[in-house]
């Protein structure tokens, strides 16, 4: 049996895990979504499909996961989550995608991606401000 004093309360959520944090982050990884599908040509709701699909497909969903990671700073975890995957699948598309950066005209691609994607995020940043 153990003995001692245990702390009984609820644990301390942080605010990576609150709910709003949660919705926040779903939100953002729909506008990374968009963003990465506009630009390959493929449709939103394949980056989530439950199967690896195509190969563009799969890599499509690598780059998104690349920038979820990389340019929005979420872990691995949360990316895996987001995309849902598992984190050491997300680690595989951000090894993969950053592999790819030596060529000078994938790098320019992924570049406007993020930027495409960070400025869809201030923007809607600034909207929800504004209205409260």
């Amino acid at each position: 049996m153990l003995t001692g004093h245990f702390d009984t309360s609820l644990p301390h959520v942080s605010r990576a895990h609150s709910p709003g944090v949660i919705i926040e982050n779903a939100e953002n990884c729909r506008l990374i979504q968009i963003t990465v599908a506009a630009i390959f040509g493929i449709a939103p709701d394949a980056l989530r499909a439950p199967t690896r699909c195509r190969a563009p497909v799969a890599f499509a969903r690598q780059v998104a996961m690349y920038v979820a990671h990389v340019s929005f700073g979420y872990s691995l975890t949360e990316v895996g989550r987001l995309f849902g995957r598992d984190r050491t699948t997300a680690g595989h598309a951000c090894r993969m995608v950053e592999d790819r950066r030596d060529d000078p005209a994938f790098d320019d691609m992924l570049a406007a991606i993020e930027a495409a994607a960070c400025a869809c995020r201030d923007a809607a940043a600034g909207r929800w401000e504004t209205m409260n």
